[in-house]
């Protein structure tokens, strides 16, 4: 094994190796063996952590449609004509009971997204109420709410957020022919806001949408070299909605998704490497591909925030299948006081 991932690893150089890779490093990987791809990547993935262990995220739509953006490849955008029901603000309660089920059910990290450009300070109470209750419960807590400024990030950080998902969607290049209504500067202008109010980043992209591999490659540099790469990365497959412009680009072989997961593993090694969108169309044996290939997180529940997944059902039936086991969530301080009682 020692001599295999020698031979295959790009070429180092007789000075120091860079700590982030170059975009010829990343295309190196790209272009391995996909057998070979797998082998880096499952060995990067047992040097930081636990194998065959899995983090659960169930993610709830806290505010849904009539989004002023034009993302392409969203059914909430009011731009597109598609045959989503706009609906305002969840009731607090509402998402505790979510939250509540969903650690029942395994989830570790409770995730909220909201259809907006971006949060209205009218909105933040509400959205600090939602952290400080589903923190309570002892979830991780990650928020969506679009584009954020510098104060608003502070405010969710000091209500203990613990992560905040923004994700830049694909390279810079393809970007303008995604989204026109915000730039790709403006996304990692939140991404430097949420970082300097020191919650955790999510960010990834969505790959599948008539990009090329270039752009693959170009967007998993980007991640990569941020300041600080990001601690959870969302591998999204394109899920076409009918009624937004992507909705008749051809699907993207499994095989590219399996590969840009692998590289996102190596390039990323400490990040969680999450399966997202696209996941209910996969077979078993397409899903341990991605566990092979360095995927430790994974949305869990019967939709994303408005886009089918796989149930909670299959996943345990998957999960038994592969021996793989989820993370657990954190006891509450109840909770903690109780087993201090019993012990």
């Amino acid at each position: 094994m020692a001599d295999l991932l020698s031979i295959q690893t790009p070429a180092k150089t007789t000075t120091c190796a860079p700590s982030r890779p170059t975009r010829e490093q990343i295309q190196t990987w790209f272009d391995l063996p996909l057998m070979d791809l797998l082998l880096q990547a499952q060995t990067k993935l047992r040097e930081h952590f636990p194998p065959n262990s899995v983090q659960v995220s169930t993610l709830l739509s806290i505010k849904t449609g009539n989004c002023p953006e034009d993302c392409g490849y969203c059914s909430q955008s009011g731009h597109h004509s598609t045959e989503l029901q706009a609906e305002k603000k969840i009731e607090v309660a509402k998402a505790i009971e979510e939250a509540k089920k969903a650690k029942a059910s395994g989830s570790s990290r409770f995730c909220m997204g909201a259809a907006w450009k971006h949060p209205h300070d009218r909105d933040m109470p509400y959205v600090v109420e939602l952290i400080k209750e589903v923190k309570a419960l002892g979830l991780e807590t990650c928020m969506t709410l679009g584009m954020l400024t510098g104060n608003q990030a502070q405010t969710l950080a000091d209500a203990g957020l613990d992560y905040y998902n923004h994700n830049l969607d694909t390279s810079r290049d393809y970007y303008c022919k995604i989204v026109s209504t915000r730039s790709y500067d403006d996304r990692l202008d939140t991404l430097d806001n949420v970082r300097k109010a020191g919650i955790n980043v999510c960010s990834g992209g969505i790959i599948g949408m008539g990009e090329s591999r270039d752009d693959r490659i170009n967007l998993l540099f980007e991640l990569a070299n941020l300041p600080t790469p990001p601690e959870s990365v969302p591998i999204n497959m394109l899920v076409p909605i009918e009624g937004t412009p992507l909705a008749d680009v051809e699907k993207l072989d499994v095989t590219e998704w399996i590969r840009t997961i692998a590289v996102a593993r190596i390039i990323m090694p400490h990040s969680y490497i999450r399966l997202s969108a696209g996941r209910e169309s996969l077979s078993d044996s397409d899903q341990a591909l991605a566990f092979m290939a360095g995927a430790n997180s994974l949305f869990s529940g019967d939709k994303l925030l408005t886009t089918p997944n796989a149930g909670e059902g299959k996943d345990q039936i998957l999960f038994a299948k592969l021996g793989l086991t989820a993370e657990k969530p954190k006891p509450t301080v109840a909770e903690l006081s109780v087993d201090a009682m019993s012990a």
